[in-house]
């Protein structure tokens, strides 16, 4: 269920901010000039609006993405960073001392919110069009590398794992003693192998 009450942010931590992230950082001034309301319209017919508990915010999650794409990180690996880098926070609109999302979010979002590639590909084209605009980046040449956006595991199945794994017992044992490789055929397997 989306929520679309204003929390306040009564942390007694955030003036940290002020000191620690400067005017000019990359993030601080995304934060301050992008307007990412478009977000909520993009994926509104994607969320329940009455029933269900009350959802991560829609523009909190594309910020992780984001985030994910612009400093080249694994979903692990920017859950832990967020947790630690108060620019993280301060862009993710979190108090210094807030938790973060697990990991799994982000795959869940991905997969239920977003639910096609082309379209957080489109969502991030529109970002950076907009930081274009307010002068946020000032290059002419933007190249964005869509393919971190997935999850970087990919599962092997059982069988693979089982070769993988064999093949480099294999070649183990062959360093133990590469005589072996010529008595592979005709081993009597009920014999058990010593190796000297």
């Amino acid at each position: 269920m989306l929520n679309f009450q204003e929390e306040l942010d009564l942390s007694p931590h955030s003036c940290l901010y002020d000191i620690l992230v400067k005017e000019d950082h990359l993030l601080r001034k995304l934060n301050n000039l992008v307007d990412f309301s478009f977000i909520i319209e993009e994926v509104r017919e994607n969320y329940c609006l009455d029933d269900g508990r009350n959802a991560v915010d829609p523009i909190q999650m594309f910020k992780y993405l984001l985030l994910k794409v612009i400093y080249n990180l694994s979903d692990r690996d920017l859950v832990s960073r967020a947790f630690t880098d108060l620019s993280f926070k301060y862009f993710l609109g979190l108090a210094p001392e807030e938790n973060v999302i697990h990991a799994t979010s982000l795959t869940k979002f991905r997969r239920l919110r977003l639910k096609d590639e082309v379209f957080l590909d489109k969502l991030i084209a529109k970002s950076v069009e907009i930081a274009l605009q307010k002068g946020v980046i000032n290059s002419t040449t933007i190249i964005v590398d869509a393919t971190h956006t997935k999850s970087a595991y990919n599962a092997k199945s059982p069988i693979e794992i089982l070769r993988e794994r064999s093949k480099n017992l294999r070649k183990k044992v062959y360093q133990i003693d590469e005589s072996i490789k010529n008595i592979r055929g005709s081993a009597n397997f009920a014999e058990p192998l010593t190796l000297s």
